[in-house]
């Protein structure tokens, strides 16, 4: 009967072997399958919904362009222009999100009105397409009557190429430089929204161009990737160096100017990314020096993929965006005009 229980010395080398068996494929799911992990969208049909792309003008009724943006390296990027007019038409649907009157000159022109308006470039999370994300740009738009550039990533929506850390950059600058090359929106007041890995990309884009940007909205973002994954994948924690996808958001945080403003969104049951990394990009905001301009919210209830249907999600970005329009301090207690 002995030599069917094995040793403790070849039951502690089976045990040895399995673990470093375990480590090894976690190894190389972490180094070579990262991107499958990081950008799924661009790789996987992930439900019913995930591979309809929404169009603004033929889906939503929306005052619109569908842009082709031609990258440095050649890719080819299809996004979104949502832009102004003094008197926006009536959508095909959500149209219970309000229209917010601006006051116009009747010898204002509709390129004048758009060029005085504010401009947001929407950086989506790694789920989904652009066209999932029309109804927060509506409110953008309507609301908040800003310009909306929706970025569509290489791998993503009808955009070509394939997706990575140095691609989005590059998709990023390009949106950026579209704008600025405009001459509607070349002297707009730009804000950069960004959720999830989109935070990050908005983080990049405005460490790179520090005097072009005027503020930061970021929601459920993470300080970097690799210390993302001993939080979202454990057993992989020893292995996160192994990450060459980095998205350092920690260290780019404290160079930005220390007058741009940033609002920081966190879903405080947000199961994906921890809380403690939009409490830590605070605190990496905040090192920038004499910091009166980082505001952080907190949102009971808001999950990953839904902090933005919480309750007085868009009031407090709609202040914010007044408060920096109308160079005044952010108070959510005080109305501000758009």
């Amino acid at each position: 009967m002995s030599g069917f229980i094995p040793s403790a010395e070849s039951f502690a080398k089976g045990v040895l072997a399995t673990a470093s068996t375990a480590i090894t494929i976690g190894a190389g799911l972490v180094y070579y399958g990262q991107n499958y992990l990081i950008y799924p969208s661009a790789y996987f049909s992930l439900g019913p919904e995930a591979d309809i792309i929404h169009r603004p003008q033929a889906d939503y009724g929306l005052p619109s362009e569908e842009l082709e943006l031609k990258t440095p390296d050649g890719v080819l990027l299809r996004c979104y222009l949502l832009y102004q007019q003094k008197d926006l038409p009536r959508p095909k649907r959500m149209a219970s999100i309000p229209l917010t009157p601006i006051p116009t000159s009747p010898n204002e022109t509709d390129d004048e009105f758009m060029a005085g308006r504010p401009t947001v470039i929407m950086f989506h999370g790694n789920a989904g397409n652009l066209g999932h994300r029309l109804p927060l740009g509506m409110i953008f738009s309507r609301t908040m009557r800003c310009n909306v550039l929706m970025v569509s990533y290489r791998g993503y929506g009808k955009s070509e190429g394939s997706p990575s850390e140095k691609g989005f950059q590059i998709d990023a600058q390009t949106a950026l430089n579209f704008l600025l090359s405009d001459p509607r929106f070349s002297r707009t007041q730009i804000f950069l929204y960004g959720q999830s890995i989109g935070g990050a990309v908005a983080i990049d884009l405005a460490s790179q161009n520090p005097t072009k940007i005027a503020a930061l909205i970021l929601e459920n973002t993470f300080t970097s990737l690799p210390n993302l994954v001993p939080d979202v994948l454990p057993m992989l924690g020893r292995v996160s160096f192994l990450c060459h996808q980095k998205w350092d958001s920690a260290s780019k945080a404290p160079k930005l100017p220390a007058k741009m403003p940033v609002l920081l969104l966190s879903g405080k049951d947000d199961l994906l990314i921890p809380p403690l990394h939009m409490q830590r990009l605070r605190d990496h905001f905040h090192a920038r020096g004499e910091d009166n301009v980082t505001y952080f919210e907190e949102f009971p209830g808001g999950g990953h993929n839904d902090t933005c249907n919480a309750k007085d999600y868009w009031s407090k970005v709609a202040h914010f965006v007044g408060s920096v329009v109308h160079s005044v301090p952010y108070d959510t207690t005080t109305p501000i005009a758009p």
